[in-house]
């Protein structure tokens, strides 16, 4: 276990960044009034600008997408980090030594374990300026020629930070050596391995690599490929496992695609290097690949995170395979892990069995891009490998071919989608549709035709309503303004609130302390957050901490009490309205008792209602 980083430390690098020199890296930010800043939005397409910044709050917003939080959250999004690997970067920036505990103890080791990380990362980095070095040399002369043929030109292999390991046993080894690696790191990176004199050798040799880097841009690896006959090593041979380098989690590209893959919500999955470089060089800039192994269960989470596969955020994964066998077996590999996915998935298969390079090379980009846009559901080319397998002419044939199809449809994990495959693979059978509707249901799949139950209407107050407005009003001061709202907020209970997601916000603030304990910012706002018991209640939050509030000029505790007298005078008379209600459907000689009690009631009611209209008289 690594352990966590301690709260105080986390805080600290809250308090010490400033949101908008780290926004700034990536997003063009001017003055949008009020001391807030805003910008075109980094998390997707958008024409004016509605991504905004608040410096003095350390948060941002956008009202477009509604992505929002803190620097922490912002690095987490736009570079796709963990919690802990945003922290650290900040921390880096700020020049804040973080410490760590472990089931509630210091856990001195982590900062060491940090340590040969950046150690193992930097000898990456150094063997990468080797490598590029040595592809200029004489002897890289069947490597440049090996790029060249297939397409790339000098800046491609610059870009791509191609390189070349020398026909020589140590020279990297040494030369990492010289520059203060130790035997150990270099074995444990996967750069050198020992030779059987005992003797530390370089594991790559007469070889084109590539680096590999993971989603921040680091490179963990390299992919070596074979150029001389006689090189009895495998094709392609890849950095072994390593601390830094997973190759389950690896995806060749991802550092260059990632941003593509969230802007559009779509990736493209290739085969190979030379893929991913055509893919990108011809348009197609959310390609990527696997590393020497299948994609599998841990490829899908990254992409899952990239795309923020969701119900509400379905985005397209397009495989590319061979048309060969070996393809087509690696298709219905990928169908089988189509139910990972909420999004839609595809495939896309040149006509002509070339892959993607090979497409670039022989009919240049346009073919590239339209081989990605003539996909076709992964399902289908399923169902159609599948079938052509039976002579359908036979009755035989019709009927485990239905056997062999069935599951596949019953796995389809959007349901409403089954009659229409039902009615589809009965059309390709030549049968009924009954009976290919019963090996449906057999194989597991829900009944057909069975629609999925509708949600039902929400009965929540509009958010535009009056009494909405004046509630997100109050939450923005307590979020923006805590020191001044103070015991005056705290003071007026969740009940108050008629909207449910307001209701979960209000609650919130109590969780993280209260407002009379805050004294604002990024982690004030942040504890409110973490306190939310949903999601939707997580990015209200993010969105009032940045939404300016409606009064022109600066609050003070005369703005804080109308505010808040409007928001209990609008709950308030909705408890008049159902209590008059119910004194209407109350017969007061039969119940005299209870007649009097609500009339009672009542008469309070309004009193209270009155003073809190004088109270919030000259309000908004």
């Amino acid at each position: 276990m690594a352990g966590r980083i301690r709260d105080e430390d986390i805080a600290l690098v809250r308090e010490r960044t400033s949101i908008a020199d780290v926004i700034s890296e990536t997003v063009t930010l001017k003055s949008a009034g009020g001391g807030n800043l805003k910008g075109l939005c980094p998390f997707h397409d958008e024409k004016s600008p509605s991504f905004n910044v608040s410096p003095a709050r350390n948060v941002f917003y956008c009202f477009g997408c509604g992505a929002g939080g803190d620097a922490i959250k912002f690095l987490m999004d736009a570079d796709h980090l963990s919690f802990v690997e945003s922290v650290e970067r900040l921390a880096g920036r700020a020049g804040i030594q973080l410490r760590y505990v472990e089931d509630g103890k210091p856990a001195p080791r982590v900062r060491q374990q940090q340590g040969q990380r950046q150690r193992l990362v930097a000898a990456h980095a150094a063997a990468v300026e080797f490598y590029t070095a040595q592809l200029g040399t004489a002897g890289a002369r069947p490597a440049r020629e090996f790029l060249a043929e297939r397409g790339f030109d000098r800046a491609a292999a610059q870009r791509y930070g191609c390189g070349f390991a020398p026909d020589a046993w140590d020279l990297l080894t040494k030369h990492l050596r010289q520059q203060g690696f130790s035997h150990d790191e270099l074995v444990t990176a996967g750069l050198s391995r020992p030779a059987r004199s005992g003797s530390l050798i370089d594991r790559f040799r007469r070889r084109l690599l590539w680096p590999i880097r993971d989603l921040s841009g680091d490179v963990i690896g390299f992919g070596a490929r074979k150029l001389f006959d006689d090189d009895d090593g495998p094709k392609y041979l890849n950095t072994p496992e390593t601390p830094i380098y997973k190759k389950s989690h690896v995806l060749y590209g991802i550092d260059q695609a990632k941003r593509e893959i969230a802007k559009q919500g779509r990736v493209v999955v290739v085969e190979g290097y030379t893929d991913v470089m055509a893919c990108h060089l011809a348009g197609e800039t959310t390609a990527v690949a696997t590393c020497g192994t299948a994609f599998g269960a841990d490829h899908i989470g990254v992409l899952r995170r990239l795309l923020l596969d969701s119900d509400d955020v379905a985005g397209e994964i397009i495989f590319t395979f061979d048309g060969d066998a070996a393809g087509q077996k690696a298709a219905l590999r990928a169908f089988e892990d189509d139910q990972r996915f909420v999004g839609r998935t595809f495939i896309a298969v040149s006509p002509d069995n070339m892959d993607p390079c090979e497409l670039r090379l022989a009919k240049g980009d346009l073919a590239v891009r339209d081989l990605v846009a003539r996909r076709e559901p992964l399902v289908d080319f399923a169902l159609r490998h599948v079938i052509s397998r039976y002579d359908l002419d036979t009755v035989d044939g019709r009927v485990e071919a239905m056997r062999r199809a069935a599951p596949l449809v019953a796995k389809l994990k959007d349901a409403e989608k089954r009659p229409e495959y039902v009615r589809k693979l009965a059309g390709d059978l030549g049968m009924e549709i009954e009976p290919v509707q019963r090996a449906v249901l057999a194989a597991g799949g829900a009944p057909a035709g069975r629609e999925r139950p509708r949600s039902a209407p929400s009965r929540e107050p509009a958010v535009d309503s009056p009494q909405s407005m004046v509630e997100r009003e109050a939450l923005k001061l307590a979020l923006q303004e805590p020191v001044l709202a103070g015991p005056m907020f705290d003071a007026v209970g969740a009940d108050e609130y008629r909207h449910p997601v307001h209701q979960v916000v209000r609650a919130a603030v109590t969780e993280a302390g209260g407002v009379s304990s805050a004294t604002g910012g990024a982690v004030w706002v942040g504890r409110v957050q973490d306190a939310c018991a949903d999601l939707a209640a997580q990015a209200l939050v993010a969105e009032l901490a940045v939404e300016p509030l409606r009064i022109d000029g600066e609050p003070d505790p005369r703005y804080v009490s109308i505010t808040l007298a409007q928001l209990q005078w609008g709950s308030v008379t909705g408890r008049i309205r159902d209590l008059k209600s119910k004194i209407q459907r109350v017969n007061p000689v039969a119940n005299k008792d209870e007649y009097f009690a609500l009339f009672g009631e009542l008469l309070s009611l309004e009193q209270h209602a009155r003073a809190l209209r004088e109270q919030a008289a000259g309000g908004l």
